[in-house]
């Protein structure tokens, strides 16, 4: 465990990036109505995604306490739910999501259809659930009403709760992309599946902010403190997890609660990080691989680890830590070079080059035009000698100055 300082310390960095917009988007409000006749299944679902599945419970078929708002409404205590039959749609108007549910057993669904229109012809989010035991059934039914106008439309069975978990909680998810932490918190059957992907999402962000870091640092030019901003990066990022996780699972809003869990984040977190900085250090460009993959995996085990004992009220023994650890950095090194192949590749700083001058040519000196003369020929031998020779070069000759002629 880390010393008191050390949390005191990354605690002042936490708070830099205020926790209050986070604890405002777990608490933020969620209304969510179950539309259907009777016979739908529509309460069954209530009762489902007021259930977590992860955790044992006494009797999780136990109806949920509730009142009667008006004579066809029903509230459940403590819930935002609403469970509305078709002859008041106008209960559902405000709510952030309708569950539209069909029973398979019956023949008519145009009361059902109306309502799908309408809804969607008015900007709602509406998903249009066919429960069956039979999923061909249940699609034979949904494409003979076709089309609906609705956000999404499936077919489930509420009393399976793995159907639900595969086919019901994505599609919710993917209608409520923003409220997901306001979702889980409210509704305990999209829990572990939303916090995975909190998981899963923290764990990409530290690997990409490794990749960056690690591209950087072989680049000397660039002259990072990266060894300082690697501990305090990954740390918020790991320390927002814990805070985010606990909200979803229903626990404290007060950061001071957390503390605990903080501790073990820094504690288990510095040695994934002083590792993955070592790699670079000793290993330039080579090392980048086992950085990001070391970032991931930390980050994987920190997260399953809180997990765990927010579920549980027990951490992971160190051999299930190992285990963890180890099935994480595979996991961590195929997404490394996944990250690295859409990567740019850094550019080392390029030094102009010279160019070699080529030599100047001098020139020669000037070329001197002797004026042309007529050689003067010997009277004896008949020889030419120069214009201005005394005698004859073959016979010796004198010759006679022009004057004297």
């Amino acid at each position: 465990m880390p010393a008191i300082e050390q949390l005191t310390s990354v605690w002042r960095n936490l708070k830099e990036f205020e926790l209050e917009p986070i604890r405002k988007e777990a608490l933020r409000p969620l209304r969510v109505a179950l539309v259907g006749a009777d016979g739908s299944g529509r309460r069954r679902l209530a009762e489902q995604m007021l259930r977590d599945p992860s955790r044992s419970e006494p009797n999780p078929s136990a109806p949920a306490a509730s009142y009667s708002a008006a004579p066809h409404v029903e509230v459940l205590v403590q819930t935002p739910l609403l469970i509305v039959t078709p002859d008041a749609p106008a209960l559902a108007d405000e709510a952030d999501l309708i569950l539209l549910l069909l029973d398979a057993d019956s023949l008519d669904f145009s009361v059902e259809q109306r309502l799908a229109r309408a809804w969607g012809g008015a900007g709602k989010k509406v998903l249009v659930f066919c429960n069956s035991p039979d999923a061909a059934h249940g699609q034979e039914l949904l494409h003979a009403w076709a089309p609906w106008n609705a956000s999404a439309a499936l077919v489930g069975w509420v009393e399976d709760i793995q159907s639900l978990l595969a086919e019901f909680v994505p599609v919710v998810l993917k209608l409520l992309p923003d409220k997901h932490l306001a979702l889980g918190r409210q509704f305990p059957l999209f829990r572990i599946p939303i916090a995975r992907q909190l998981i899963s999402d923290t764990c990409f962000a530290n690997a990409a902010y490794a990749l960056g870091s690690g591209l950087a640092e072989v680049v000397p030019a660039l002259n990072l403190p990266l060894n300082i901003t690697d501990m305090v990066v990954l740390t918020k990022a790991q320390g927002f997890l814990v805070y985010r996780l606990g909200l979803l699972l229903g626990f404290s809003t007060h950061w001071q609660d957390y503390l605990a869990e903080f501790g073990s984040v820094i504690g288990g977190g510095f040695l994934w990080r002083q590792l993955a900085r070592s790699l670079v250090g000793l290993i330039p460009v080579w090392g980048i691989v086992p950085k990001i993959a070391v970032a991931y995996a930390g980050t994987q085990v920190v997260g399953n680890t809180v997990l765990q004992w927010y579920l549980t009220g027990r951490h992971l023994n160190p051999r299930q830590v190992r285990d963890l650890y180890r099935q994480a950095l595979a996991q961590g090194k195929q997404n490394a070079k996944r990250l690295l192949q859409r990567a740019p590749r850094p550019r080392l700083p390029r030094l102009p080059l010279l160019k070699r001058k080529t030599p100047a040519i001098l020139p020669g000196p000037p070329e001197i035009t002797l004026p042309e003369t007529a050689a003067q020929p010997c009277p004896d031998c008949g020889q030419l000698s120069a214009p201005d020779a005394r005698f004859c070069q073959y016979c010796g000759r004198e010759f006679v100055p022009p004057q004297a002629a």
